[in-house]
């Protein structure tokens, strides 16, 4: 079960925020329904009271949305107020043709939120592009976060090469996909980027899939996602890094896409760092190990609260 809140973003960008609320034990119309698709409704049993108080804002990365944390959210939940964030140009958010999908759009969007529905002191948690949106936020809005968890995002550039092999790879996508097995079996099997069978993998990208007349198809634009990626993939972060003063988590999964070096050094950069790894987990670890995350993330998330 989720809930929709409705959010003004950087030039004037309709955005959706969403509260998760546990579905009851059972009942299976209901259990996994949150945002499939985009399919979303009210929830009545979401604590207004909650409403106001500081709490945390989940950032999801590149052609991800809200309901990617809904796992995370609920276990949050229970402990102060958990958002989720469908970032312009993903999810149920407006997609503007023109964009902009900058980095200083992407971070005011982030800023509007926290701002709009009272979430400040917020913890930010970032996962890859939202994990960049978090800490640039952190750096120049001190006064809006309380502390900050990145999720497997590299600070150093990434370069050209990397933005030609993304373009080659939406090229390869075979769209429209008949089903959502489908979906599931080429993400999860199929992918030329995938080295094993990865089932979580899959799941994850059907959440990200609608149907159409012809077939399934991404609920994002391939073209504006790789418009927002250029904008950060040629230039290194580590000087936004170092400006973060609010104590910082970083976290990697052992066969993501931070390597163990450069996640200790963005701990070294950070001046209230710390340093986190999930084994047996990839760049999706909030999603693929959703309780091995929560359970690296919990011990920083306790050391906030109590400060």
């Amino acid at each position: 079960m989720a809930r929709r809140m409705d959010v003004v973003g950087a030039d004037g960008v309709r955005l959706a925020a969403w509260e998760f609320a546990d579905p009851h034990k059972g009942d299976d119309a209901v259990r996994g329904r949150d945002t499939p698709q985009g399919r979303a409704r009210d929830d009545p049993a979401v604590d207004d009271d909650q409403e106001g108080a500081p709490g945390v804002l989940l950032l999801h990365g590149l052609m991800g949305r809200a309901s990617h944390w809904a796992s995370t959210a609920r276990w949050l939940s229970g402990r102060q107020r958990a958002v989720a964030l469908d970032q312009r140009g993903h999810g149920r958010s407006e997609k503007p043709l023109a964009g902009p999908y900058t980095r200083e759009a992407y971070v005011a969007d982030a800023e509007a939120a926290i701002e709009q529905l009272g979430l400040a002191p917020v913890t930010l948690i970032g996962h890859s592009m939202g994990a960049l949106t978090a800490w640039q936020l952190a750096a120049r809005r001190p006064d809006l976060v309380r502390a900050l968890i990145i999720c497997d995002m590299r600070a150093s550039a990434l370069g050209a090469a990397s933005q030609r092999e993304w373009e080659d790879w939406f090229r390869a996508w075979p769209l429209p996909f008949a089903t959502l097995a489908d979906v599931r079996k080429w993400f999860g099997e199929d992918d030329p980027w995938v080295e094993r069978p990865t089932p979580a993998r899959g799941e994850f990208y059907a959440e990200v899939m609608a149907e159409g007349a012809d077939g399934w198809r991404p609920v994002f634009s391939r073209r504006q996602m790789l418009k927002s990626r250029e904008t950060w993939v040629y230039d290194a972060h580590w000087e936004e890094l170092a400006q973060v003063r609010c104590p910082a988590l970083v976290v990697r999964g052992l066969d993501g896409e931070l390597g163990r070096a450069e996640a200790q050094e963005m701990v070294r950069v950070l001046p209230r760092g710390v340093y986190a790894e999930v084994a047996d987990a990839g760049h999706l670890l909030h999603y693929d190990r959703p309780e091995a995350w929560h359970a690296v993330i919990e011990p920083f998330l306790d050391d906030v609260r109590m400060g």
